[in-house]
């Protein structure tokens, strides 16, 4: 049951993920570009994927340079991210569950980061952000659950 509900959101993310950086690059080529999501000016996701915050979670450019190879879209990382929790948690290791707790708490730091950005700092509503970062937290707990079960010091391998 896991598995299965696993799969579904690690399809939904990579769904979500590469319809974001499709949004941003279709900005990038046309400026009057305005995607599905965007149901008014304040609820944008076009604008948001477009905004410096839509790359590097915002933190790259001021630090890095705009054209950082470090800098990349923000839909990118979780088309990695997605990916990674969809192949690791085929994986019944101590590795594996430890490996999918980190990457989760990761996402969740930068979901509330990102959400944070969205309503003090953009003052915009993104459907597309809004969702990852509930799936974000529904991998989370999938995984805090993992933990409990198979990060008792059993490192059996085994695949679903």
């Amino acid at each position: 049951m896991a598995a299965l509900l696993r799969l579904a959101l690690c399809a939904a993310g990579v769904a979500l993920s590469l319809y974001a950086l499709h949004v941003e690059h279709r900005a990038a080529e046309d400026p009057s570009y305005r995607a599905a999501c965007d149901l008014a000016p304040s609820v944008s996701c076009t604008r948001v994927f477009s905004s410096r915050w839509g790359r590097g979670l915002g933190l790259v450019e001021p630090v890095l340079g705009k054209d950082s190879p470090v800098n990349v879209p923000n839909g990118a990382f979780g088309l990695v991210f997605y990916l990674l929790q969809g192949l690791l948690g085929r994986w019944h290791t101590r590795v594996a569950s430890l490996a999918l707790l980190g990457t989760s708490v990761a996402s969740a730091l930068a979901s509330l980061w990102l959400g944070a950005v969205l309503l003090f700092g953009l003052r915009d509503l993104c459907l597309v952000c809004l969702s990852t970062y509930g799936l974000n937290l529904a991998l989370l707990t999938i995984n805090l659950r993992r933990w409990r079960r198979h990060g008792n010091g059993k490192n059996t391998p085994k695949m679903d």
